[in-house]
């Protein structure tokens, strides 16, 4: 949730703020990339103020304010903390999983919050240079067996979207499978990368420059995606955030 303040203005650290609700805050370190970290005080519960006077974070090509969060969320999301969507999952509705279920598809839930390094651009000429921000993600016991006994008996493990294929690459280990754990990852995955754990990806079309096309570019080959993009481009399908989704294998 982003909190529209004057932070963005102050060039000191010890600064302090007011904003709407009873909610303060000491900037205390300035970080690159416009990111401040704030200690913040306040009076009553701290998610439900920034529920009110805080904006939902959009993609910079999504110039119109969201009225209704919940447009930018998974009918399954759970626990907040993530500054954006897994904009893959956005597709899938009540109804849709259980259509899946009733198809024998066995659903598991990872999580990892998204930081605001989705929205980075990369911009090092050579990509091995380029800083992935660390993400917080958990996977459960119970979520980590159910995808460790597919894999066992050889089913696909199909990642809705790359956040839940970054956390899944990300704990994946070959002699053990899917450890059930919480930890950050900052995990980048480009061209070159061999996938451990994910055997197929829905996603969306992403920015140019962006990691998230560079991963999609190492599961399925940078010379197939283009010519996907082309496809696209050619049939007007919609890209980014609310556009439409590929399954990729």
């Amino acid at each position: 949730m982003g909190v529209p303040c004057k932070a963005r203005q102050i060039c000191k650290t010890g600064e302090n703020i007011v904003f709407p609700e009873g909610l303060s805050g000491v900037v205390k370190e300035i970080l690159p990339d416009g990111i401040r970290v704030i200690d913040f005080n306040c009076e009553g519960v701290f998610l439900e103020i920034l529920d009110k006077i805080g904006q939902t974070p959009l993609p910079p090509y999504i110039k119109t304010k969201l009225e209704n969060p919940a447009r930018y969320q998974t009918v399954y999301a759970k626990d907040p903390g993530s500054v954006a969507a897994p904009t893959a999952g956005l597709h899938f509705t009540e109804e849709l999983l259980e259509k899946l279920k009733d198809k024998g598809v066995e659903l598991a839930y990872i999580t990892l919050h998204i930081g605001l390094g989705t929205f980075r651009p990369v911009y090092e000429e050579n990509i091995e240079n380029h800083k992935m921000h660390s993400e917080y993600f958990l996977i459960d016991e119970e979520n980590a067996a159910k995808i460790n006994k597919i894999k066992s008996k050889g089913g696909r493990i199909i990642a809705v979207g790359t956040t839940a294929c970054r956390t899944l690459e990300s704990a994946y280990n070959e002699s053990g499978g899917i450890s059930a754990e919480t930890g950050s990852t900052d995990i980048f995955i480009y061209p070159g990368y061999e996938f451990k754990c994910i055997d197929a990806l829905i996603t969306n079309f992403h920015l140019p420059e962006s990691t998230l096309i560079m991963l999609v570019s190492a599961f399925a080959g940078r010379d197939k995606i283009l010519r996907a993009y082309n496809e696209a481009v050619k049939e007007k399908y919609r890209f980014f955030s609310f556009g439409d989704a590929m399954f990729i294998y």
